[in-house]
Parts: structure tokens; sequence; C-alpha cells
């Protein structure tokens, strides 16, 4: 059985597609390699191309008829770079999408599941989000994957767009097989940035020490990028089980591991699996940035038998490990 996986040369997208591969599924890529890489697609069905050629979906589909669902990765996902460049990440992540869910629909696979984030949800009292919690997308990147949300779920009335909804939280580490993980150069996220510090005895700066968390520092719920592709491995098991009737053709799912982890503790976390600790600088926030949130992860284990299996400190020892791995690569 075959899945289409758009963005598939990505970081997640190549987990997911290596996670397909390990549960029995033959992963078909679509991406243009603007952000991915080709080395993730050696050896697998791989299309080199844009979602918004129709042409090249309408191919794809007649040269795979046996696909029988579509994750939607593909997307330009960096919050201050949406800030500084709207108009890119509307025509990107908006304008083709629409085309690309339009298109598969008319060709008869109408079955989706849709890498949406949890960069949409204002904040909570807690700092605890539920799928039904209050929205409020507050950068430009934000803004595209809640109005994405919104035209699938009209897709779902008009067209019988069947859609799984997942709001991924803060992806972390690296396939444990180094298949494929991190390798933008200047990572914007806290993970890469703490690697680029360490790797190059530079200091790590804290970006945002005066948010009403814990300790001032932002919070997220980071999540092993391995779990997080095994979650989309049992979309697809279980998306006809959960859409199974005829007025319930989407589903919101959050997919994170359930806990908190404020920036001081991540850099705890990181100083406690390296060999020297990180030099700190505290800074203000960056345009875009919020307070951050975690989720109750109840729902993806009730509805598709799914739970985190790796804990923050293996997901770190991944990136490390990775990085090296990586870097020698490109020396090559």
């Amino acid at each position: 059985m075959k899945v289409l996986v758009t963005g598939g040369a990505g970081y997640i997208g190549s987990t997911i597609c290596s996670a397909l591969e390990d549960n029995g599924y033959t992963p078909v890529i679509l991406d243009n390699l603007s952000c991915g890489r080709r080395e993730f697609t050696i050896g697998k069905i791989f299309y080199e191309g844009d979602i918004g050629d129709v042409d090249l979906v309408e191919r794809i589909f007649f040269e795979n008829p046996d696909i029988i669902c579509t994750i939607h990765c593909a997307a330009l996902i960096v919050v201050p770079d949406s800030v500084a460049r709207p108009f890119e990440y509307y025509q990107e992540n908006i304008s083709k999408s629409l085309l690309f869910f339009k298109k598969i629909i008319n060709l008869g696979y109408p079955k989706l599941i849709f890498s949406s984030s949890a960069s949409i949800y204002d904040d909570s009292e807690n700092y605890m989000v539920y799928e039904d919690s209050p929205l409020n997308p507050r950068s430009p990147y934000a803004r595209t994957k809640y109005m994405l949300e919104l035209i699938i779920k009209d897709f779902a009335v008009a067209y019988n767009f069947k859609s799984l909804i997942l709001r991924y939280f803060n992806p972390i580490g690296a396939d444990p097989n180094y298949r494929s993980g991190p390798y933008i150069e200047s990572p914007s996220h806290l993970l890469g940035k703490m690697i680029t510090a360490y790797k190059n005895n530079e200091i790590f700066k804290i970006t945002g020490v005066n948010w009403d968390t814990r300790d001032g520092t932002g919070i997220r719920d980071y999540i092993h990028v391995w779990d997080l592709a095994l979650a989309h491995v049992q979309a697809v098991k279980h998306i006809d089980d959960i859409l199974n009737s005829p007025d319930k053709n989407y589903e919101i799912i959050n997919i994170g591991n359930g806990q908190g982890s404020t920036v001081r503790e991540m850099l705890n976390a990181f100083n406690s699996v390296v060999d020297k600790p990180l030099v700190v600088e505290e800074t203000e926030s960056r345009p875009g940035d919020v307070a951050g949130a975690f989720t109750n992860s109840k729902k993806a284990k009730r509805l598709l038998s799914w739970e985190t299996k790796y804990s923050i400190g293996e997901a770190i020892s991944s990136a490390i490990k990775w990085d090296e791995i990586w870097k020698a690569k490109i020396r090559r």
C-alpha cells in the first residue's frame, strides 16, 4: 500500500517516510526541494516538483493508483521568516495547498492527513491546551495553518473530503536509525540553537525571560520526531475507523508528549548529556514568539492507539549524534 507524502524530503516528512516503510507501507514523495534534501529520497519513489503543479499531481496518481492516503507536510515553517516574508508563506502554504486539495479530490483520492501546528492555540492559564481550546494564531506561519484547517473543514462538508488534522507540538531529535534528521544550517528552533552553540563554542541565547511561566522562559511540548512519525503511521491505519460516518469527515488531534518543558529545563536536560555546559545569555523574545503551550494527549491515545515512547534526553542525544553524522556526510 502506498502513501503520498508531500514535503517528504524534509526533516519531518522524511522521518514519516521511514516510519511508513518500517510498517509495511510504500511512501511516494512529492517535494520541490526548496527546503528538503535529495539525499532523503534515495531508494524511494520520488517526484521532484511543486504541490501547485496539478499536472504533476495527476501524473503521480496515474502512475501510483494504489495510493491509499496523502500526508500533507509541504510548507514553509519558520516563524520569524514568515513575519519578514508573509506573501511567500500565504502563497506557498495556502494558495498551492488549495489547488492540491481540489486536485486530489477531483482525482478520487479524498483522504488526507494534514500537518497542522500547535502554534495556532491561544494562551492558556496553565499552558495546557486541548483540541477545543481557544485559538489565536499570531504569526503569518501560524495563520496559514489555521486558514488551511478552515479550508479543510469546508471541503469536508462540500466534497466529502476525509481529513485527520494533526496539530504538531515541537518535534526534536532524529530517526533512531539515523536515516534522516535536522539539516538546517542556521536553525531557529531551540534544540538546533543549543547544538550550534555547543559545537561552535558559542553563547546560547535564551530569547525571552519575562514570560508568565514557572521560570520566566517559554514553555513547549517537545516530542521525539520518531514518536511524531509513528503517530502518522497510526493515522493512516485508523483514518477509516475514525471517519466512519457520512457526517464525520474530519477530526482534529493534538500530537505531543503531554508535558511542558521550559527553555531552562531543556537547557538542563541538554547539559546533562554533553561534556561541557552551555554558556548562557538572556535576550529579548523574537518577533512572533509566544509563551507556549503543551497538550493533553488523551485523544491521540484513544483514537490512534498511540503514545510517546522516547524521552527528552533520548531526543537530545539522537539530535547531537545526527548532527555529527550529517556534517560528516556533507563534508564528503
